[in-house]
């Protein structure tokens, strides 16, 4: 009987991926092909992995490529905390309580989108956070929990630039922009935290919208006949004590965020920076520790109070409850740390990104038709470099003053990149977050694949791209500004 050969694990796409990010860096390398930096003159030029100093880094590095890969460090301190308050049962706690017994699937399917739409206030934190969440929540309300992790790894990447309030990368977006135009020489233009904060705050109830659409309509209707999936909706109710371990635990956990919150704007603000800002606050840097640390004090109170707990070896235990799910992780993140770290390395993605930029540079377009095709352009651009700080260093110096002598001011061509910067955050393999929405799918089940990821998000990428778009279109012909 004749069997057809497929890639069955993330791990192995993985491993197949560094494969050719080796065997890419030797071709190019041998044609000794570079591209050139047009702000800076520099040129890039691709190293070869398979050279003698390419082997020679690639075994010094094997183990700080995987120590050093940023997720890593924060999804294993997140679980801790999140895994202990599963283990006690806080959580489960929260949705008995939440959902009242009653399957109110509409209102979890929104409160899902909203938080992961507004989780980019914390960075990339939402990606870490929200997923268990969503998945504990989604299967609480008869849903299968991977369109839990789904709906939240979509609304957190495909809507990173859109958010009601400032988030992290505003700053930092505007700061890149900001420069290029000084370096561009107009003086006059002044690009703030805020130049795009308008757009972008009426894109968040857009968005919200379309991806509520889609999960309804294409998403929820697919997922019901995926896998094993067992409808386990909670219909329990809370026993008195345990009425009253949960009312302890969330007294703990208000008193302990209004600890955090006093430490962070308080006069004594030792949580702020020390200009005493926020963006590179010990309050921001060390967020997910501090959520991890609440959520995991919150348990222990719960699971003591419950009778749940009764020595501290119980505690340990409960730190060891997602034990399954990172070991998984830790597997599929060991073969994704390589694979980046080579295609760094080789600056691979540097010179697919210069080669790029140096011809779309070129074209010469009018009107908005420029700016639709420059989104495009990031979109897809989006697929190979997923930073969008480096990505926006790059090309920030080329097409600023370019854009500009089409009349077109620097914050609306910063908004352009930052739509197309997000729409396809969710269908990249390139994503430093994708291994942990791959582990949570193969968590619930053990057949989900990067393949069985996209078939599900690509509906996302390309209706929220192109409705996306249509309201940057609408919004520059309407004349309205783009921020303050």
């Amino acid at each position: 009987m004749k069997t057809r050969w497929k890639i069955s694990h993330p791990a192995s796409m993985y491993f197949l991926l560094t494969l050719f990010v080796v065997l890419l860096s030797w071709i190019l390398n041998i044609y000794g092909l570079d591209v050139l930096r047009v702000d800076t003159g520099e040129k890039i030029q691709v190293l070869n992995l398979l050279s003698p100093e390419g082997i020679r880094w690639l075994l010094r590095n094997v183990v700080t490529n995987f120590t050093g890969f940023a997720p890593l460090g924060m999804v294993l301190v997140a679980m801790l905390g999140i895994g202990l308050a599963q283990h006690a049962g806080l959580i489960d706690a929260c949705i008995c309580r939440g959902i009242g017994g009653k399957c109110r699937t509409k209102s979890v399917v929104g409160i899902t989108i909203i938080c992961g739409l507004l989780s980019n206030v914390i960075g990339d934190a939402g990606y870490i956070i929200l997923l268990p969440i969503a998945s504990a929540l989604f299967r609480a309300v008869g849903l299968h929990p991977i369109a839990g992790v789904i709906v939240a790894y979509v609304s957190v990447a495909c809507g990173y630039s859109a958010n009601l309030m400032m988030s992290t990368l505003d700053p930092i977006m505007a700061a890149t922009t900001q420069d290029a135009v000084d370096a561009a020489g107009l003086t006059a233009v002044q690009v703030g935290a805020l130049s795009n904060y308008y757009f972008f705050f009426v894109s968040t109830f857009l968005l919200a919208l379309v991806i509520y659409w889609i999960t309804w309509r294409c998403l929820l209707p697919v997922l019901e006949k995926y896998g094993t999936f067992v409808n386990q909706r909670h219909d329990r109710h809370l026993s008195r004590k345990e009425e009253r371990a949960l009312s302890g635990a969330l007294w703990a956990g208000l008193v302990y965020l209004i600890v955090i919150l006093w430490a962070t704007f308080s006069p004594w603000g030792i949580l702020r920076g020390i200009s005493g800002g926020l963006l590179r606050s010990p309050f921001i840097a060390g967020a997910l520790f501090l959520f991890s640390l609440g959520m995991g004090l919150m348990g222990m109170i719960y699971g003591f109070a419950s009778g749940r707990y009764r020595t501290d070896a119980d505690v340990v235990e409960g730190f060891l409850h997602p034990v399954k799910l990172l070991g998984i992780y830790i597997v599929i993140a060991f073969g994704a740390s390589q694979m980046f770290a080579c295609l760094e390395y080789s600056q691979l993605d540097k010179y697919f990104l210069l080669l790029g930029i140096n011809l779309a540079s070129s074209v010469h377009w009018s009107g908005v038709s420029v700016m639709i095709f420059f989104i495009l352009f990031v979109a897809l651009l989006n697929l190979i470099m997923v930073s969008a700080t480096a990505k926006w260093s790059l090309m920030a110096p080329v097409f600023i003053p370019i854009f500009f002598e089409y009349g077109f001011p620097a914050d609306m061509v910063q908004c352009a990149f930052r739509v197309g910067d997000s729409v396809t955050n969710a269908i990249t393999p390139f994503m430093f977050y994708m291994p942990l929405v791959l582990a949570y799918m193969r968590y619930y089940e053990e057949t989900s694949t990067y393949v069985s990821l996209f078939k599900f998000t690509w509906k996302y990428s390309l209706i929220i791209g192109l409705v996306w778009t249509l309201l940057f279109v609408v919004w520059y012909f309407s004349g309205f500004p783009f921020g303050l």
